[in-house]
């Protein structure tokens, strides 16, 4: 008997935890490349996001050029796969000068769907403005995903407060994460989070997280 692929999992309602991503300065490095060399770096960036994705029981939601959007039941899942996709998108040897550096940004609140199945709701604007004020090779995350997986965090990853950020067109300051994934070579992690703290200005206070 020939086994039956397993049917592809619900999208999860209730609490649960967003995340999307982009690629930093992509039309710039289309632009740079030409079409033929963008298209593997694509390919290649989206097999590293899927990979991570599968590994933490992540759901991919929906893919539209080099963005992604899934959701997790946990939010140690979420925060174990952001933090495995940076380090391998970090590892990953890209061609010539090309770097594919990926901004992420995470948050937990309420999943529903409407009538097409597709998830509304504030919670998923919030975590699609936290991910938009990142930087490349950043994963910002907000308070309340940080509070729910702070006691599960995975090896080699800490979390240090910033304060509060607003976010475009929400209203009132809502708290985030912010983790440091990709330490340039020499580079101590102290200096290079003053030196994104001082080119975020007064909002850069936050909450950021690094891994080893």
């Amino acid at each position: 008997m020939t086994d039956r692929p397993s049917p592809p999992r619900r999208p999860p309602t209730g609490t649960i935890t967003f995340l999307f991503t982009d690629i930093e300065g992509s039309t710039r490095l289309v632009q740079a490349l030409g079409s033929g060399s963008w298209s593997p770096l694509l390919e290649r960036h989206r097999e590293i996001i899927r990979a991570a994705l599968a590994a933490h029981d992540g759901i991919e939601i929906q893919t539209e050029g080099d963005a992604f959007f899934a959701v997790f039941d946990r939010a140690p899942h979420a925060i174990a796969a952001a933090a495995e996709a940076q380090r391998a998108l970090v590892a990953e040897p890209w061609p010539g000068s090309a770097q594919i550096r990926v901004r992420m940004g995470l948050h937990t609140g309420e999943g529903a769907l409407d009538a097409d199945g597709s998830y509304v709701g504030s919670a998923v604007h919030r975590a699609a403005r936290i991910a938009s004020s990142g930087h490349g090779g950043q994963v910002l995350v907000s308070a309340t995903t940080a509070a729910l997986a702070s006691d599960a965090l995975p090896s080699g990853v800490t979390m240090t407060d910033l304060g509060e950020h607003r976010l475009k067109d929400l209203n009132g300051a809502l708290q985030y994460a912010r983790k440091l994934e990709a330490i340039q070579p020499g580079e101590k992690a102290g200096a290079r989070l003053e030196r994104l703290v001082k080119k975020q200005g007064k909002s850069g206070r936050g909450r950021f997280f690094e891994t080893a």
